[in-house]
């Protein structure tokens, strides 16, 4: 399949399924709250398996399992024997983990939120947890079945399947409020059987998605059985990798803990673990629609060039690949910044609420550009088998992120501490960008980027007045006490007036100045350079 019609793929499912995720969190925000006690005890326990979960995938998997498998494609099975050891590895390794990990519920909800919640909040987000840890299981098992599924070039089913679990949650979101009722923040209203039938339904939602890939697994004609004979299939230098993805999703958790019991102080009153979850929402749209659309299939021909040793072509592909992807994030970036206001009122049940959020999303929008750039340079260090290189670029994210975080503790009040802590990672992020581009440069030589950085810097020139107009036409239509704000479905339709409007300036500019790679991404969206 060629880049274009995989990223389109990639692209057209990943649209459906954030715009059906924004409606199941529209939902759910109407069951619980944005800023609630109850809200954020269960974005805490919610939170569980899926911090582990983004670690599992962009680093494990991503880094280990899609250049091994690319490698055992060539075998004279296809790698079938291969696959059926590595599915049962991944079955038996992340069942302990969810085993262990269910029975320490208590202890996880303790250490990422035992600063701010009361015992009741404490133990309603527990109640949570037993509920919501099982999603790990389903969690890690989709993305291994996934992330197998990109590295032989079949993208669709991994980008779709995630609709079926909201499509699930929409449907149990809703039979609990027919239940029990819509608004209801305070911990003292819940009871067992209402803990069982959100959390029930959220994890149902995952096992929903899981059960679909498995279908498209067998469609693809890829046996699925389970192999214990592991021996042969080349464990150590798996487990050598392993390590070092390993150490860097201690230290993410490690970041985690320490943001969530900064955030937790402010729960109930000002933007906390939900809020702040919400608006990361709001960011993963872009970056899950042109980075990890356009960026997946990127990273698998990386693997094949690496792995064959082509490293003209893999440089070439590295450049091109971040000029297309910075052609859409930073209008992107200017549009979501523009449209912030109206956005965060699809998450919250006031005005009120979305100005109070709308500075955290601005603030994680600081790192969009960089983390287009950190998924391509990150993913060349693991197609060359190379896990331990960004381990040392991550431990200094990490670091910078723990030390201002601990500062934005004791020096940020309440009403902007969960901005103050997106922007610590945000920044953080443009560290590490800048580290893992230096790092890799020393490893492969030149990248020959020089011409990438100009584009870039063009883009961003022409996003300014794209974005500009957009803001004007939140100004004109009132502001923060004009239409947009004054319901969800407004909030909504405002955003998406702002962002056509920014992504129609930047079309006319660089149509006008004839920047070049607007021809190359209409060549890839067109499978003319596959």
């Amino acid at each position: 399949m060629g880049l274009g019609r995989a990223s389109a793929m990639i692209a057209a499912g990943t649209l459906t399924s954030r715009i059906t995720g924004l409606l199941r969190t529209v939902v759910l925000i109407s069951a619980i709250g944005a800023l609630s006690e109850a809200g954020d005890a269960f974005a805490t326990a919610n939170m569980l398996p899926n911090s582990i979960y983004q670690v599992i995938s962009a680093g494990v998997l991503t880094g280990v399992i899609v250049p091994q498998v690319v490698r055992a494609t060539a075998q004279k099975d296809s790698g079938h024997a291969f696959l059926a050891k590595l599915l049962t590895l991944g079955f038996v390794l992340v069942g302990g983990v969810t085993v262990v990990a269910f029975l320490c519920a208590p202890l996880l909800v303790s250490l990422f939120s035992s600063a701010g919640y009361s015992p009741e909040q404490h133990a309603l987000a527990t109640q949570f947890a037993y509920w919501c840890i099982p999603q790990l299981f389903f969690y890690g098992m989709f993305a291994l079945l996934g992330e197998i599924l990109n590295a032989r070039r079949i993208f669709a089913p991994y980008a779709w399947a995630p609709i079926m679990n909201n499509i699930v949650s929409i449907a149990g979101f809703l039979v609990f409020m027919m239940l029990f009722g819509s608004d209801l923040t305070q911990v003292s209203l819940w009871n067992p059987m209402m803990v069982m039938v959100l959390g029930g339904t959220a994890t149902l939602g995952i096992v929903a998605q899981t059960v679909v890939l498995m279908f498209f697994w067998r469609r693809a004609g890829i046996p699925l059985r389970l192999d214990f004979r592991w021996r042969g299939m080349g464990l150590g230098q798996m487990r050598t990798l392993a390590t070092w993805t390993l150490l860097t999703t201690l230290i993410g958790q490690l970041v985690g803990i320490v943001q969530t019991q900064t955030l937790s102080v402010a729960s109930g009153d000002f933007p906390s673990v939900f809020a702040s979850q919400n608006a990361w929402l709001v960011y993963m749209v872009p970056y899950s629609m042109i980075i990890l659309a356009i960026g997946t299939p990127y990273f698998t021909r990386i693997s094949e060039h690496a792995a064959a040793k082509r490293d003209v072509e893999l440089r070439g592909d590295i450049a091109q690949s971040i000029r297309i992807l910075g052609l859409f994030v930073i209008v992107a970036t200017a549009a979501v910044a523009a449209a912030a206001v109206p956005a965060s009122r699809v998450f919250s049940n006031g005005a009120d609420e979305a100005v109070l959020i709308a500075p955290v999303l601005l603030a994680f929008l600081v790192s969009l550009l960089p983390m287009a750039v950190l998924f391509i340079v990150q993913r060349t260090f693991y197609a060359y088998g190379d896990a331990r290189t960004p381990f040392i670029f991550t431990v200094v994210q990490a670091s910078l992120v723990l030390i201002f975080t601990i500062v934005v503790a004791f020096t940020v009040p309440l009403e902007w501490r969960a901005a103050a802590v997106a922007l610590v990672q945000a920044c953080s992020g443009i560290v590490q960008t800048v580290l893992a581009t230096i790092l890799l440069r020393r490893k492969i030589g030149p990248l020959g980027l020089a011409s990438t950085w100009r584009a870039l810097a063009r883009f961003v020139l022409m996003a300014i007045p794209a974005g500009a107009a957009g803001y004007g036409a939140f100004l004109l239509s009132g502001g923060a006490d004009g239409w947009m704000l004054q319901d969800k479905i407004w909030g909504a339709l405002g955003a998406v007036l702002i962002a056509a409007v920014c992504g129609a300036v930047y079309l006319l500019l660089l149509f006008v100045f004839r920047v070049p790679e607007l021809r190359v991404a209409i060549d890839t969206v067109r499978n003319r350079r596959a």
